[in-house]
């Protein structure tokens, strides 16, 4: 939004008067053509063919919790990009998963974080956990006509929750519907292997270490058997983003510590290629 400053080089009075601490309601009373879900869309002539990404995974464990996601975005069956960011922090307690059209959902995070930051400075305060789920849940929903249109996002949104002393974390569907997940979840195309992953070994009490090798093997498992989803690429050293929420706030692994968690999982596999029967043990 510009600003009209030229003549008296004062900022309008609407940035200037005392309003709601909702971002996005200030954007719908301003200019509610910027935000995604306002926007006017030509008449759908087809699928619309654009960079999707997938698969986002998540796991809690006592002191926090781990949100992690592949590099891959497709469109149709080609690859699209192969080292693409799909989690974001939020705040400095929770973080953002995408999954679904990667340009719409990087959008959508970006003004989630600013809905966030700009209730912090209005209330002088920062949301729960709960308000935070509530407001990225209200935002899917506001773009539910690009949705029914083929451009879906659907987020994983985890975070540590000082009120209750534990890691959350939140599942949603197109529509917006929020659910909380109990120890992990996963969404995307890749979601149904990495969840089928997670329940064989997913315990209450893993370590720190432990819940980080878990999400790198459900990404490993989704990759091993869904298109969408790029598994760890030696070759052009491409590895999964892995975060990590506790108490001291939020942490993103560097590239070499999510190399040797990735390596070691492969080396696993080579040790078994059945399964990972004992790679938590």
């Amino acid at each position: 939004m510009e600003a009209n400053t030229r003549s008296t080089g004062r900022l309008p009075a609407a940035f200037l008067t005392p309003g709601s601490s909702s971002f996005m309601d200030f954007l719908s009373d301003q200019s509610p053509e910027m935000l995604p879900g306002k926007r006017s869309l030509p008449p759908l002539q087809g699928a619309v063919e654009a960079p999707h990404g997938t698969t986002i995974v998540a796991a809690s464990f006592p002191g926090g919790v781990v949100l992690a996601g592949d590099r891959r975005a497709t469109m149709g069956n080609m690859i699209a990009q192969r080292d693409i960011e799909k989690v974001f922090p939020a705040d400095e307690y929770s973080a953002v998963g995408i999954a679904g059209t990667a340009g719409l959902a990087v959008e959508m995070v970006k003004l989630f974080q600013l809905e966030l930051e700009h209730f912090e400075k209005v209330e002088g305060a920062q949301l729960s956990l709960e308000g935070k789920a509530n407001r990225l849940s209200t935002m899917i929903r506001s773009n539910l006509a690009m949705a029914m249109q083929g451009l879906a996002v659907v987020p994983l949104f985890a975070g540590y929750d000082v009120d209750r002393d534990k890691g959350r974390i939140f599942s949603y569907d197109v529509t917006g519907g929020r659910s909380e997940e109990n120890g992990y979840a996963a969404t995307g195309s890749g979601s149904i292997f990495a969840r089928g992953s997670m329940k064989k070994l997913y315990r209450e009490d893993l370590t720190e270490q432990q819940a980080l090798t878990l999400v790198v093997q459900a990404l490993y498992d989704a990759a091993d058997d869904d298109s969408a989803t790029g598994g760890p690429d030696v070759a052009r050293r491409i590895y999964p983003i892995v975060t990590v929420i506790t108490d001291e706030g939020f942490r993103r692994l560097t590239d070499q510590e999510s190399s040797e968690i990735a390596r070691a999982v492969l080396e696993r596999r080579l040790e078994e290629p059945d399964g990972p029967r004992a790679a938590l043990l």
